[in-house]
């Protein structure tokens, strides 16, 4: 019998992601994830997990906890952050949160401010309200605007809008593709498609197979994915009043319009679907 109905757990809740991504025991799953998001960066063949927890300089700066945070085997650094609702600031997020890497390699006494490259990986379920409607994957540096040039090549910012990507199974065909519709259709899977039959996959699977879970995982899952639909009931529920508080506020304005104008009220009303006691109350 499968927790909440599903055999796969489901990669954006917390305990999911980290299930996945969050543990040196599945360190090969986000090596293989990394590789396939930065091809022409060269293989990273291994990495070390990092207090996910970056405390400021002082007890009164803000402090910054990563979903995951780990460094690979030449000591660059990744940042990977599943975000799984529209937070306004959520850019400004991103570059406060890669500021904690760049100044913890400074060094005391003579050092020649040589950094090691960081770079902030962003999951997102949700999207940008300023990015093209099919472009989902998203590289950012630091670039000179005149030339249209990387200007420095050692600080990155990798966003997915996840939404956008909408590929089905028979239309993958490149590792970056196959893992995400792996995080985006995991927990609506009953078995690993046969699309999917990289060893890596088979690992990412038995990972997530709920069946296998022991007593305390099963009641951890099961306590998450609670939060996570409740979560998103609220968000859904306040995208809905959302809607409906802009009808309504359309068609009260549409009403006011056409009053000013003369128009009659009962031609009004069947314009508006207002009653003619809410036109003649405006």
């Amino acid at each position: 019998m499968y927790v909440t109905g599903e055999r796969y757990i489901n990669p954006y809740t917390d305990f999911g992601f980290k299930k996945l991504f969050g543990t040196a025991l599945n360190k090969d799953l986000l090596i293989s994830f990394l590789n396939a998001l930065l091809p022409e960066k060269g293989e990273i063949r291994d990495i070390t997990y990092l207090n996910s927890e970056q405390l400021g300089r002082s007890e009164f700066d803000r402090k910054a906890v990563y979903d995951v945070y780990c460094e690979t085997e030449t000591g660059e650094k990744f940042i990977v952050e599943m975000q799984r609702g529209v937070q306004r600031f959520f850019k400004d997020r991103s570059v406060f949160y890669s500021s904690f890497p760049i100044q913890e390699q400074a060094k005391r006494n003579e050092w020649d401010y040589e950094l090691k490259a960081v770079y902030m990986v962003g999951i997102l379920d949700f999207n940008f309200q300023d990015t093209e409607p099919e472009q989902y994957f998203h590289t950012v540096k630091l670039m000179d605007i005149e030339t249209c040039e990387v200007f420095y090549d050692k600080l990155t910012y990798i966003y997915l809008e996840m939404p956008k990507f909408r590929k089905t199974i028979d239309e993958v065909e490149t590792l970056f593709d196959k893992w995400l519709f792996v995080l985006k259709n995991l927990s609506s899977l009953m078995e690993r498609p046969v699309a999917l039959q990289e060893r890596i996959f088979e690992r990412v699977f038995e990972t997530a197979e709920i069946a296998r879970f022991n007593p305390q995982e099963h009641a951890d899952y099961n306590a998450n994915i609670k939060v996570f639909r409740d979560y998103k009931n609220t968000i859904d529920t306040s995208v809905e009043m959302g809607l409906k508080i802009g009808v309504e506020k359309a068609k009260h304005e549409m009403a006011i319009n056409l009053k000013s104008l003369g128009v009659a009220v009962e031609i009004i009303s069947q314009a508006s679907g207002l009653s003619i006691e809410e036109i003649n109350n405006l």
